[in-house]
């Protein structure tokens, strides 16, 4: 029995687009809205932090 082996192929290149950023699905958030977020987020835990920190 003979197995074909795939070839080897340098990460991001599937399917014959490479690095293709994907269109998000409809009613999903943009990628900026998602940054936007996580920036936010960061800021909140830096906070919880100090606050933690601070003992208050």
């Amino acid at each position: 029995m003979t197995t074909s082996e795939r070839p080897d192929r340098p990460p991001g290149l599937r399917g014959g687009r490479p690095n293709a950023l994907q269109e998000p699905h409809p009613g999903a958030p943009s990628r900026a809205l998602r940054m936007r977020a996580a920036d936010g987020w960061e800021k909140f835990m830096r906070r919880v932090e100090a606050q933690r920190d601070t003992g208050a």
